[in-house]
């Protein structure tokens, strides 16, 4: 059982972990740095502790303590009782869901190891928007797809944004990231992957007639909002693949055309 301790000081050092959420620079560099990530409200947190990570410590307001009683009951970290005005100076902002948790990273897979087991895979890059990366994982993840690869500078799906927006399915789709870019697009078309490039290009394929239903295996590659794909990605693709747009609209945004993607890419998949 985990021991309750209730904290009137916001410079406490145990709170170290908790410590200017809001500084996007100085979490991207600390979290990944300490092995560390965290994860807002009750349902993300019950996620991450079910897909087997280690919890390091809670952070909760009063009224949340018996909501995460049982949690409470099963976890040794220490969990932080303090009062919701003292949690926004800790944080930099107001922690309107009341419970955090700061759970402890697992290392990544290799690529290969992904894609071994994989049929249907999507290939990010350059999205480093957390907000775009927490959407598409929750898609990936309600729509079938196995796994995730990442660009070197894509955004870390496990920043707090990410893994509120995806409501936790970042924890449900296994992600690996490719070193070298674009040289290791080379591997997944070597594990027997056709490489789509999504792109609203007039002289892409529709994704009607792209038919990826029907192959046996597909990376569904995306680029950032607004730039795109790059060209040395759109380069290495096998097809580039579009989805039809209608009243003079010419593009989604990267999550929504993702979800639309994946539903194709999915449907109909060959049984295992």
């Amino acid at each position: 059982m985990a021991e309750i301790i209730t904290i009137t000081d916001a410079d406490d050092p145990r709170l170290h972990d908790y410590t200017g959420l809001t500084d996007v620079e100085l979490r991207r560099r600390r979290e990944p740095a300490e092995g560390l990530f965290i994860a807002e409200g009750e349902k993300v947190i019950r996620r991450a502790k079910q897909a087997g990570y280690e919890m390091r410590s809670m952070l909760l307001s009063a009224k949340w303590v018996d909501v995460m009683r049982d949690v409470i009951d099963e976890v040794p970290a220490p969990v932080y009782a303090i009062q919701p005005d003292l949690a926004e100076r800790v944080t930099g902002y107001h922690v309107h869901r009341g419970a955090l948790a700061s759970m402890q990273r697992k290392p990544l897979p290799e690529p290969a190891e992904l894609l071994a087991g994989a049929r249907r895979v999507a290939v990010m890059e350059a999205v480093n928007d957390h907000t775009n990366i927490g959407a598409i994982f929750r898609s990936a993840a309600a729509l079938g797809m196995d796994a995730v690869l990442l660009s070197p500078d894509c955004a870390d799906p496990l920043y707090r944004r990410s893994v509120k927006v995806s409501m936790g399915a970042v924890f449900s789709v296994p992600y690996a990231r490719l070193e070298a870019w674009p040289r290791g697009l080379e591997a997944v078309r070597e594990a027997g992957f056709k490489l789509l490039a999504l792109t609203p290009a007039e002289k892409a394929t529709a994704m009607d007639e792209a038919a990826p239903h029907r192959l046996d295996r597909v990376a569904l590659m995306l680029g950032a909002e607004g730039e795109g794909l790059s060209t040395q990605a759109l380069r290495a693709a096998d097809e580039w693949v579009r989805i039809p747009m209608a009243h003079g609209v010419d593009s989604l945004n990267v999550g929504a055309a993702a979800a639309v993607a994946f539903y194709a890419v999915t449907a109909g998949r060959p049984e295992a």
